[in-house]
C-alpha cells in the first residue's frame, strides 16, 4: 500500500504543478471575449479562440483528475481503496495499476457509461421535442 500511496501522491503533485503553471501563465486565453488580431485576420482570431477553449478544457480535466486522486488517497486512508464504490467488489489489480485513481470495477464502469449514453440520448430527444413545441 505504501507504493500505491506514493504513486497517488506523486501523480497529484504532478497535476497540481501543471495546474499552477497554467494558472500562472499570462496568456490571451484568459482574456474575455473573442480574439481579433490587429490586422483583422479572422483565421488568427479563430485559432486563438480554439487555443483558449483547449486551455479551458485541459484545465477542467486536470482539476477533475486532481479530485479523483485526492479521493483515492482518502479511500486508501479509510481502508476502502481498491473496492468498487458501486458494487463493493474488489477492483482488478491491473486496472488499479493502469488507473490508480479509479473508483469502479470494469463491469460497473461499463454500466455507468451505458446509462450515461442513454441519458444523453433522452436529453437530446427531450430537447428536440421542446424545439418542435416552440415552432
Amino acid at each position: 500500500m505504501k507504493a500505491i500511496k506514493e504513486r497517488l501522491e506523486q501523480d497529484l503533485t504532478t497535476v497540481v504543478k501543471r495546474l499552477r503553471q497554467m494558472d500562472g501563465a499570462v496568456a490571451l486565453e484568459d482574456l474575455p471575449g473573442p480574439i481579433v488580431s490587429s490586422d483583422g485576420d479572422d483565421v488568427d482570431g479563430i485559432q486563438e479562440s480554439v487555443r483558449r477553449e483547449i486551455g479551458y478544457l485541459t484545465r477542467e480535466l486536470l482539476v477533475e483528475r486532481a479530485h479523483r486522486l485526492q479521493a483515492a488517497l482518502d479511500r486508501l486512508r479509510d481502508g476502502e481503496y481498491g473496492t468498487c464504490t458501486e458494487c463493493g467488489e474488489a477492483i482488478a489489480p491491473a486496472r488499479l495499476r493502469a488507473l490508480p485513481e479509479v473508483q469502479t470495477c470494469v463491469r460497473c464502469q461499463d454500466r455507468l457509461e451505458r446509462l450515461g449514453r442513454r441519458l444523453e440520448a433522452v436529453e437530446a430527444m427531450v430537447g428536440a421535442a421542446d424545439v418542435e413545441d416552440d415552432d
